[in-house]
């Protein structure tokens, strides 16, 4: 009689469950309000009197503080201790949050998005290595990323509409309102709940790396973020920060090779494939997502004629077939491996951008929803098991600074790809003189777009196939000692 063996999941423990579900509460708050404030600008220019070249600092600083924080977070753990940092990062949240919707003009708000932003910073890579650091030899990996990454799906989903609902019927002080609740309850889940994750020793910051990564990101943050205005990569304000910014990444990257024990970042993990590969591919993805993040909102309100909010809940469909696909591609991901279900998600996910790269301002809406529905559910299968890779194979103690090192590559992707598709879009779009023209315009920028997935395809490969599973013999005679074994 032949058996054969199919791919199982290995379970989930309880514990971690229970700690994602933990981080999920408040990480909500750091999302929503990023996603959210997306589409508050113009209403915040009005009220506080500013242009919008001045008021769009208070999304430039707030990503700014996000990056410069992100570097430190594995030092702090390891001084402070996970649940001591998150709780204390939370608490800044918080505070900080409190503090912008009481703010009396552009300057004190820009200062409290920093504050913001520095909270978010230490909190988001720490939600993934909190969960996985309880997960033994990794098992379940794939389902586990799917709960820690939930916020990252639903925000895209609820922050547009609620920042839209709440710019109608209320005033832009409530939109920092919103994040409290999601911070206390985050707060008092997080005393009880997690873990205690003690502090190791009393390691001391490497302020050489330090003083070298936190200008060499804003640099190239904040050369990025201005690509979009008039003239693109040929701005001072562009090309002099970026080219600065890469500068100090290459010498920082030096710093900490030419003394690991004490780096701030342990680059040397780059030197494993699931890491280096994860990395890349996360670019890409963040490239291809936060582009297109920019592109699809600006194509319902300029060529379809949609109002913000109109534009916010017609993206309603992208972020349910994330949703839908996170349960199946975490399962995927344990049983089949990342290489398969990354590949899969990035085919859907492009195949599924081309009908806007083929519209016009006449496109059938409810034919773009369902293309939005599988563009989404490719989204969701590719985030999970790109994220899950990274961590594979690691010590408890190596965990923080691949979370630190995937995190950097996802955000300056989807700077740089928000930057890359602002630049062709004004260059497309610049001088068309009907719907019909700008249209094109957009088609040419949703086009490249799809660029970015063929290639982060490509990329996949490099993704660590699954381990192979020991076959069971075709036979195993009763009674022989091979049975018992």
């Amino acid at each position: 009689m032949s058996t054969s063996t199919t791919p199982t999941a290995p379970a989930v423990p309880r514990s971690a469950v229970i700690s994602a579900l933990v981080l999920v509460a408040g990480g909500l708050a750091v999302i929503f309000d990023s996603t959210i404030m997306s589409i508050a600008l113009a209403t915040l220019a009005t009220d506080l009197d500013v242009p919008v070249s001045t008021i769009q600092w208070v999304t430039t600083a707030y990503l700014l503080a996000l990056g410069v924080a992100i570097p430190i977070v594995g030092w702090a753990q390891a001084r402070l201790g996970g649940k001591r940092l998150w709780m204390i990062a939370l608490t800044i949240f918080l505070l900080a949050s409190i503090a912008c919707s009481l703010a009396w003009d552009a300057p004190s708000l820009i200062t409290f998005r920093v504050i913001q932003g520095l909270g978010g910073g230490l909190m988001m890579p720490l939600m993934a290595t909190l969960a996985i650091q309880q997960v033994p030899a990794g098992a379940g990996l794939g389902r586990l990323m799917a709960m820690v990454s939930l916020p990252a799906a639903l925000g895209p989903i609820l922050g547009p509409v609620l920042g839209g609902l709440i710019l109608n019927w209320l005033d832009w002080h409530w939109i920092f309102w919103i994040n409290v609740p999601f911070c206390l309850v985050g707060l008092a889940l997080a005393w009880r709940l997690l873990p205690n994750d003690p502090p190791r020793g009393r390691p001391m910051l490497d302020w050489v790396g330090l003083v070298l990564v936190s200008p060499a990101l804003v640099g190239i943050l904040y050369g990025l973020s201005n690509v979009s205005q008039d003239g693109g990569f040929a701005r001072t304000d562009v090309w002099l920060p970026l080219v600065a910014g890469l500068v100090l990444m290459a010498a920082f990257v030096y710093s900490q090779v030419r003394r690991p024990k004490a780096a701030l970042v342990d680059v040397g993990l780059l030197r494993r494939r699931p890491v280096a590969a994860s990395s890349a591919v996360l670019f890409l993805s963040g490239a291809s997502l936060y582009g297109s993040m920019l592109l699809l909102p600006l194509y319902f309100q300029i060529v379809r004629g949609t109002d913000v909010l109109t534009a916010a809940l017609l993206l309603i469909p992208q972020g349910v077939g994330a949703l839908l696909s996170r349960t199946l591609a975490g399962r995927l991901t344990d049983s089949l491996g990342a290489r398969t279900v990354a590949i899969a998600g990035f085919i859907v996910m492009g195949l599924a951008t081309i009908p806007f790269a083929l519209s016009d301002g006449t496109t059938n809406e409810l034919w773009l929803a369902l293309v939005l529905v599988v563009r989404g559910f490719g989204m969701g299968a590719v985030m999970i098991p790109v994220m899950s890779v990274a961590f594979v194979g690691l010590e408890r103690d190596e965990v923080p600074h691949a979370s630190i090192i995937t995190r950097l590559a996802q955000q300056i992707g989807g700077a740089f790809g928000t930057a890359i598709l602002a630049v062709i879009l004004e260059a497309t779009t610049s001088g068309a003189s009907s719907i019909s023209d700008v249209a094109s315009g957009f088609d040419v920028a949703f086009w490249w777009a799809i660029g970015f997935t063929v290639v982060a395809v490509g990329v996949c490969f490099a993704l660590p196939a699954p381990a192979k599973k020991p076959e069971v013999a075709a036979s195993i005679p009763s009674g022989s000692d091979a049975a018992t074994e």
